[in-house]
């Protein structure tokens, strides 16, 4: 019973230098409920930098005189370095990372140490910290998804006379070009980069500064602080700037779209890689075997990125629902917000990664695509197209198109083995021409509009999007 007593003082007594207005401290099962030091302890290095900038800001407002600002920042970069390398031991009894932090740092600076929390809120702090991380996990997942579109159009222009059939309903379609399928992932994911990018600028702007939510009573260079920590803008309003989560709702939202696109690629991988369709084949490397059937080579991780993809909506959903009641300014509810945020950004990091090596290193079976383009009722719009350029209507053409295909499934023929005399039968413009519309490539070379199937069209535009890498690259990069 007294061990217990001694364990519940010692886990209650951090509120000693916070408590002030309190008679009694927390209770132990209070203390545990509202800690968050297992999420936020990754905004450490944050924190500390956030620290350090403000440090700076309240050394030239005359809070702190030079030796105290030299002695304040030495102290937290030895911080940092206890916290990498697990010789400070946080602890939950401390609640949070910045609580941890700065505890840590009075047991060092006793004297001066106290004097950093002047002139923000820990409203504030937690606010820059999680946009620093944000920005800093933006700059990472735009990285690697810039290189997996680098890795699709590398593909797509090694596959641009590989002709396969097209789908829409899951059912054969057109014929279309590999490289023009696989261009239309690599759209997806340069939506996505936009969206990140546009999150990023959504993110960009400091909040510290902004007190619990009425601003400071101090002379705070706030414009000091968004250079130090390179942010774009400085926050206009002190209670939107404690109470924004916007930033990590369009993060997630940006998060959940690359996941979704992933998802959908993976599924079509999925039955590509299947023995029904064959169309590719993956590296032992990203396949697990069956526990029971030692013939299977299964496509684990594509069904693994496209599982976790519910729970990164999911996780978007949460961060929505959070918000939707909260008036202003800060409430506790929002310490909630760092969880479904880097849990999905690790999550979408991992996935692409992987991805991109998938990309990499499948092997696409360019024989068997073509095989699937035998089944020629594939060609049947092509017939239809020819009967216009004949001077017949288009519905008039599709009319008898569909009376040919439906002839030949009775007469158990493909559309090409059928004679002139039969397509004279049904529709008299028929002409011996009629035959040379058989022809994947003459099919895929018909569609030359902008953002067809055509060879020549996608050439050109497998130009654009290495210029276009080129410049993501090069803006990504700029970003502080």
């Amino acid at each position: 019973m007294k061990k217990r007593t001694e364990n519940k003082t010692a886990a209650l007594k951090h509120n000693n230098f916070v408590r002030g207005r309190f008679k009694d401290d927390i209770s132990e099962i209070t203390a545990n409920f509202t800690a968050s030091l297992d999420i936020d302890k990754k905004l450490a290095d944050f924190d500390i930098d956030g620290s350090i900038a403000h440090l700076c800001a309240i050394e030239k407002a005359g809070i702190v005189n030079e030796k105290e600002k030299k002695d304040i920042e030495k102290a937290l970069l030895r911080i940092k370095e206890e916290i990498k390398s697990g010789e400070l031991i946080l602890n939950k009894k401390y609640e949070d990372i910045h609580m941890n932090i700065e505890k840590r740092l009075i047991e060092l600076l006793p004297s001066s140490g106290p004097k950093l929390h002047t002139g923000r809120s820990r409203n504030d702090q937690v606010s820059v910290d999680f946009r620093l991380y944000v920005k800093n996990e933006i700059k990472k997942i735009a990285g690697v998804l810039l290189s997996l579109r680098a890795e699709l159009v590398s593909a797509a222009v090694l596959n641009v006379e590989t002709v396969m059939p097209g789908y829409t309903h899951f059912q054969h379609a057109q014929p279309v070009s590999l490289a023009h399928h696989l261009s239309a992932y690599y759209e997806m994911f340069t939506r996505d980069f936009k969206k990140l990018t546009s999150a990023y600028e959504t993110t960009d702007v400091l909040t510290l500064g902004s007190g619990a939510l009425a601003g400071v009573d101090f002379d705070i260079d706030r414009s000091l602080e968004a250079e130090i920590l390179g942010f774009g803008k400085v926050s206009r309003n002190s209670m939107d700037g404690v109470s924004d989560r916007d930033f990590a709702i369009e993060f997630n939202f940006a998060l959940s779209m690359i996941a979704l696109h992933l998802s959908r690629f993976c599924e079509e991988l999925i039955i590509w890689n299947s023995f029904e369709f064959g169309f590719i084949k993956l590296k032992d490397e990203f396949t697990t075997g069956s526990s029971i059937m030692p013939q299977k080579k299964n496509p684990d991780v594509l069904e693994l990125i496209r599982g976790k993809t519910g729970g990164i909506i999911s996780n978007l959903i949460s961060l929505f629902i959070m918000m939707k009641s909260l008036p202003l300014a800060y409430n506790r509810d929002m310490q909630e917000d760092k969880k479904p945020v880097m849990e999905s950004a690790s999550t979408v990091y991992d996935s692409l990664s992987i991805f991109k090596e998938i990309i990499k290193t499948v092997e696409f079976n360019k024989d068997v695509m073509s095989r699937g383009l035998k089944n020629d009722t594939v060609y049947a719009t092509d017939m239809a197209t020819y009967f216009v350029k004949k001077g017949l209507p288009f519905r008039k053409s599709h009319e008898a198109v569909g009376r040919i295909v439906n002839y030949a499934e009775i007469k158990g023929k493909k559309l090409s083995e059928l004679s002139l005399k039969e397509y004279k039968n049904i529709i008299d413009i028929a002409d011996k021409d009629i035959f040379n519309i058989f022809n994947p490539e003459t099919s895929v070379n018909s569609k030359k509009t902008i953002g067809g199937t055509a060879f020549k069209q996608i050439k050109k535009t497998l130009k654009d999007y290495e210029k276009e890498i080129r410049n993501d690259k090069q803006f990504l990069s700029s970003l502080k």
